[in-house]
């Protein structure tokens, strides 16, 4: 295997485009997502709202998400990208309307709550066919040899975006206010959406172009619970990211457990992606290819431990160490995972598998969001983080016994082999 080069995706000119995009996309998404659960919360005082925030947003992900990935497997990603984008930009400018509307007085609480909730639905609608878009379109921008380099920068820059969105939106808010933080986060969409025309049009590499949608979903879902590898990476993440999900409840941890305000709730969040940053960059020179089910294994078992601890914790500082170590164990599996299903999934069905991906992990962080405001609501919030990690701890335990296969994965021996097919060709 040729020597690592940590920079290798980063030398492709589009690639490097497409980070930039991904980054104003992801800095917009992250600041509205804080700033609906900061507003939200501040109406109604109510952790079950913020579950409903979760529940309005896996509905139209999860039943679409099938659908989602037939339709970007049969169709040109680059416009298809361009299309989501300019619909996410009009729920920013919806939410934006909608906070200022309230903010001089003129809409009630209840249908302000009823407006928020319907745009978060919408964009549960359109989060179905970004990620298998996104996903599609970095296989299209670089080589095969680079796919491990081209997802650790993928996914450093989406938690890049994270952190100083979610950083940003807390301060904002103190700011300039919701109203007018929602108005910065339309302007990093319709960036997003003008760099984006910067990337050529991609072939469609589908050979069964025009199949149905019956077919080809059930041959999509086959291949993925065919592979025990991607079955494997993906349960895990879904129960990580359903029981050990802590970001729906920071602010309520925030404003009524450790009593930091909307600057101390902006640091929480970021806290989380920070860890995950600082190690994707590390795993730019360090590559977790090698015994990469393992790896995967541990780092997610750590993050289970990471999420009981802030549940225990009274003390800022404390809480702060355990969701930046939580990001750190998450920004290693992250990067393991998507290795994964960059490698092992074949170039015409990175649409559908990206959609199952989505079912299990992307609706996860919805169903996990709606599970946390439950359990909140009956047991407490630190209970119910608690408990949510242990249920971490036990699944992971569960799963690296019972699957052989993903206990087992070395991500090497792939690498080289798609080497060796870019050499002949």
């Amino acid at each position: 295997m040729a020597k690592n080069d940590p920079y290798a995706a980063l030398r492709i000119r589009e690639f490097n485009t497409f980070l930039l995009l991904r980054f104003l996309l992801i800095f917009g998404w992250s600041m509205q997502f804080i700033v609906i659960e900061w507003e939200v919360y501040t109406l109604t005082k109510d952790p079950l709202y913020l579950g409903l925030i979760g529940l309005m947003e896996i509905i139209p992900a999860f039943t679409m998400a099938l659908f989602a990935g037939h339709i970007v497997d049969q169709r040109e990603k680059r416009n298809l990208l361009a299309l989501c984008i300019a619909a996410f930009s009009l729920i920013s400018l919806g939410l934006f309307l909608l906070t200022w509307e309230q903010a001089v007085g003129h809409w009630e609480t209840t249908t302000i709550l009823y407006c928020i909730y319907a745009l978060v639905f919408f964009g549960g609608f359109l989060r179905s066919f970004f990620g298998p878009t996104i996903f599609s379109l970095i296989a299209l921008i670089v080589p095969k040899k680079v796919y491990p380099n081209a997802a650790t920068w993928s996914s450093s820059t989406w938690k890049a975006a994270s952190v100083l969105g979610a950083l940003f939106a807390g301060f904002s808010i103190d700011w300039i206010g919701v109203d007018y933080t929602l108005c910065i986060v339309f302007v990093m969409v319709t960036l997003s959406l003008i760099i984006t025309f910067q990337i050529k049009k991609k072939p469609i590499l589908n050979p069964n172009i025009g199949e149905s949608v019956k077919e080809s979903l059930k041959v999509g879902l086959r291949f993925v619970y065919s592979d025990k590898s991607i079955l494997g990476a993906l349960s895990l993440d879904m129960v990580a990211v359903l029981f050990g999900g802590t970001v729906a409840l920071l602010s309520v941890f925030s404003q009524d457990i450790l009593h930091v305000g909307s600057k101390g709730f902006g640091v929480l969040n970021a806290s989380i992606s920070i860890g995950s940053i600082l190690t994707m960059f590390i795993t730019t020179y360090l590559p977790v290819t090698k015994n990469a089910g393992k790896k995967l294994l541990i780092s997610i078992f750590a993050f289970g431990l990471c999420i009981i601890a802030f549940g225990m914790s009274k003390i800022f500082w404390v809480s702060i160490v355990a969701l930046f170590l939580s990001g750190v164990a998450d920004g290693v599996s992250m990067v393991i995972r998507q290795t994964i299903l960059q490698l092992k999934t074949p170039d015409h069905m990175r649409g559908r598998v990206a959609s199952v991906n989505s079912m299990f992990v992307g609706s996860s962080n919805e169903l996990g969001a709606f599970e946390s405001g439950l359990a909140a609501k009956i047991m407490g919030p630190a209970v119910a983080v608690i408990f949510g990690g242990t249920m971490t701890l036990i699944t992971v335990t569960t799963i690296g016994i019972k699957n052989k296969t993903l206990r087992n994965l070395d991500l090497t021996k792939d690498i080289e082999a798609h080497e060796k097919e870019e050499e002949i060709a």
